[in-house]
């Protein structure tokens, strides 16, 4: 239902069109499972019997038989649901639960049926079938994603609300594509046929949902923050819509939080959207804070050889010394000292007087800095001079994962609403790293730093940590 496509005449009881890509990558779905599981049956049957013989050959049987009910599993799992598939951690969150519940279905049923089995096959097979499902699932998404770039696999939709809220709307989907979304057409209060938003056509008014859905085959209808759209006007238009099986989704006027702070509990009879206030201290915290130092540690032994290395290029290409000191701001407004490597010429400084009079704005990056070396432009690029970092992160000045560092003479022009950065300590990467670096705006940068700090969790900075090792192998938006 969640992707299905609106057609010419589609009535009462009629069935929803599902857009062809859909069907595909769905599909595709179902066969990159049934390889996972193909590749973690056979793994597990080779490492634990290594041959055959009479006593495997049931083992055999099952490992043929498992693709199909992994598949099984994972489809009473929902994972194969339209709405769950290329973007999100919900998709995989369920791949996850199938194999769990697989894994304890399988357990409980040798053990009710006092069935010997190889507990070294099972523990083997079903994590390992997990697995291979999830990497395939990613590098299929990873393909949607790259299509998505290109303009394809988008689903259509009509806007509902004022201008100023499509705006942005039709902003955010074009800078995330991964996602999705085109806004084909608009509907705004007293609006009607000829006027634009944002370069969408405007549709009509509130009242001509539906028939700007048929007129733009749309499949999806977004309704934004819309004082003239209440609860009334918004239930008629679900059942107008429902004729055509043309999925509807609202945004809540509160933005920027994410699915874990939010619970919909009725109270008498009403859907109530509860929002949880951010954790900001605690065991959480705690883990945080463990996990950041020891993954540091970690690291910083790891890169030991690198480290030196860049630290020699340093010396050797250019005067001065290899690490450059400078003061920020951390959490609650402390001040320390960042460590990375030198990668502007002496004096640069100074010559930044001169840079920042020609410039407006809180923060200060210019594309093609005459102060930056040649090595120093390599390792922008790819944030190899962040690398020493690691030390302030073991010392407990930075996370792992956080707002970006401030100067102080930024900070010094905060507004209230943007001091909220400084509530949790600042990271070696974070999601402006991810959504563009240097390229982003302030403000952009500003939303996706509240963005954290309103939404941290040890799984969303999992996240931020993977995609990382793409932004900077990308060296987009760095400089």
């Amino acid at each position: 239902m969640a992707f299905a496509r609106t057609g010419h005449g589609v009535g009462w009881g009629a069935k929803p069109r599902t857009p062809s890509w859909v069907r595909s990558y769905r599909m595709c779905a179902v066969l990159g499972d049934l390889c996972g599981a193909g590749i973690g049956a056979a793994t597990a049957f080779s490492v634990r019997f290594g041959g055959l013989t009479p006593y495997v050959l049931p083992y055999l049987l099952v490992s043929l038989v498992l693709p199909v009910v992994w598949c099984c599993a994972v489809a009473v799992a929902r994972a194969y649901e339209p709405r769950m598939l290329g973007v999100g951690s919900e998709e995989f969150r369920r791949v996850v639960q199938a194999g769990m519940a697989l894994t304890a279905g399988t357990a409980i049923g040798s053990y009710v049926t006092k069935t010997d089995v190889a507990r070294g096959y099972v523990v083997l097979a079903l994590p390992l079938v997990t697995f291979f499902s999830l990497v395939l699932r990613y590098a299929l998404r990873r393909s949607l994603h790259r299509r998505r770039a290109a303009g394809a696999c988008m689903r259509r939709v009509v806007a509902v609300g004022h201008a100023a809220s499509i705006s942005e709307l039709v902003r955010l989907f074009h800078r995330e594509r991964h996602h999705g979304m085109d806004v084909v057409a608009a509907c705004v209060p007293g609006g009607h046929p000829g006027q634009r938003v944002a370069d969408v056509p405007v549709a009509g008014d509130l009242s001509d949902v539906p028939i700007a859905v048929e007129q733009h085959d749309a499949d999806t209808v977004a309704v934004l923050a819309c004082p003239e759209m209440d609860g009334q006007a918004l239930r008629r238009l679900a059942w107008r819509l429902e004729r055509s099986h043309t999925e509807l989704v609202v945004a809540p006027a509160l933005m920027d939080v994410a699915g874990p702070r939010t619970t919909i509990r009725p109270v008498a009879g009403m859907p109530l959207l509860h929002v949880e206030h951010p954790e900001l201290a605690g065991i959480r915290q705690f883990v945080k804070n463990v996990f950041d130092r020891l993954v540091a540690a970690t690291l910083l032994v790891l890169l030991a050889p690198l480290l030196v290395g860049l630290a020699v290029a340093v010396r050797a290409t250019s005067p001065g010394p290899a690490l450059f000191r400078q003061t920020r701001v951390g959490r609650d407004g402390e001040v320390f000292t960042i460590v990375k490597f030198r990668t502007m010429r002496r004096g640069s400084e100074q010559q930044k007087i001169t840079l920042v009079s020609d410039r407006d704005g809180v923060l200060f990056k210019i594309r093609n800095d005459p102060r930056v070396t040649p090595l120093g432009t390599l390792m922008r690029r790819h944030s190899l001079d962040e690398l020493p970092q690691l030390i302030n992160v073991v010392l407990g000045h930075m996370s792992l994962v956080g707002p970006r560092p401030p100067l102080p003479e930024e900070v010094a022009r905060y507004g209230d609403d943007v001091r909220r950065r400084l509530l949790v300590r600042p990271g070696l990467t974070g999601l402006w790293q991810v959504s563009g670096r240097s390229d982003l705006s302030w403000e952009e940068s500003v939303r996706l730093d509240l963005r954290y700090v309103e939404n941290w969790s040890l799984t969303l900075d999992l996240q931020i940590l993977w995609k990382t090792w793409s932004a900077v192998a990308r060296g987009q938006g760095a400089y």
